[in-house]
């Protein structure tokens, strides 16, 4: 049985991470930051070298399988950083164990998989928290408050664009990385994250229409797609995606064009105001300066802030910032563009279930 909250307010949260691979660095330095509040008692890969490399660098014992983890660790919380289509049997099983669960974006690469996950928890009496630590950008931050005050007014437009670059080593480096079943495409990898700002700041979705495409690289899934989104409020956006960008990342933005404002937040992963006019001043522009910040890495800062609600959350001290709920939300969104994609027809949301 999973831990009681006010077990868990007495002494540090015990974490786990499954998958030793890119992001599990952050979730690394994320733990570290919260020390005294959280402390990490295992890692696990099924790579031997991978395994070591983290061992190493945390000094966590490191475990050959999951279930060995589980059993000798026992963690209070289990952070899935491994490839998208193994999350939903590595969060059943772990919900089954009694261990919370924190997965990587996306949760899932099928919506019915989705699902499963949020259901297993549910029956087990666990948390499952899905990772959208952009979220906790100060740029964001602001914009959510000036949308969720009615700063904008009516918002008519919305641009997403995702200029990025993976070249074929990246895809080469694992055997997971580009295909259906483990990775998913540009869309749902790389832009999962701006594919959340979608219903997160503007609103819930009417529907969907997009194209995909292959155009350089190797790989079973898209390197870059394109959206065009109604939302049920009568705006209309799009969301522009592509890996191929030459020479390197160029941008990750979002600009909304509203009755009584207009902003455009871009940078290379939303991580700068380049843009703020509303009709009507208000003490939260003094924040825009502030809030940019400069940065090379499109994962951003987020992580450690992900963390602070999560061990708040197990604690009953908070709400969940995204719970599994709210990570179906763009899983929802994501395998609706695919299907618009497909069978190239309007997907009207929500889908059926």
């Amino acid at each position: 049985m999973p831990a009681a909250t006010e077990d868990l307010k007495g002494r540090p949260i015990r974490f786990a991470v499954i998958g030793c691979g890119r992001i599990a660095g952050k979730h690394f330095e994320a733990i570290a930051a919260h020390a005294g509040n959280a402390e990490l008692v295992g890692v696990c890969d099924v790579d031997g070298a991978s395994r070591k490399a983290a061992s190493d660098k945390t000094g966590a014992p490191a475990f050959e399988t999951m279930d060995k983890l589980i059993s000798e660790a026992s963690p209070d919380i289990v952070v899935l950083a491994t490839p998208s289509g193994l999350h939903p049997q590595q969060t059943i099983r772990a919900a089954q164990a009694g261990c919370h669960v924190m997965t990587e974006k996306p949760m899932a690469t099928r919506w019915a998989d989705g699902r499963r996950m949020v259901d297993a928890c549910d029956e087990a009496g666990v948390r499952l928290f899905v990772v959208k630590q952009n979220r906790r950008n100060a740029t964001l931050q602001l914009l959510k408050r000036a949308v969720a005050g009615g700063r904008f007014g009516r918002i008519y437009s919305v641009a997403i664009n995702v200029f990025w670059t993976r070249p074929q080593d990246y895809y080469d480096s694992a055997d997971w990385r580009g295909t259906w079943e483990f990775d998913g495409g540009a869309l749902m990898n790389q832009a999962s994250h701006y594919i959340d700002l979608l219903d997160w700041l503007i609103g819930p979705i009417e529907s969907i229409q997009a194209q995909t495409a292959t155009l350089a690289r190797n790989i079973q899934v898209e390197d870059t797609g394109a959206m065009l989104v109604r939302w049920r409020s009568g705006a209309i956006g799009t969301v522009n995606v592509s890996m191929l960008t030459y020479p390197e990342n160029l941008e990750g933005s979002i600009t909304i064009l509203g009755e009584k404002g207009t902003v455009r937040v871009g940078g290379v992963a939303v991580n700068e105001i380049q843009h703020w006019k509303f009709a009507e001043e208000d003490p939260m522009d003094r924040e825009v300066e502030e809030a940019s910040y400069a940065t090379t890495s499109v994962y951003g800062f987020g992580h450690p802030l992900y963390y602070e609600n999560v061990i708040q959350v197990l604690r009953g001290e908070a709400v969940a910032d995204t719970d599994g709920r709210e990570g179906l939300k763009s899983l929802e969104v994501l395998i609706a563009t695919y299907l618009s994609a497909r069978d190239g027809q309007r997907i009207s949301l929500p889908l059926e279930y």
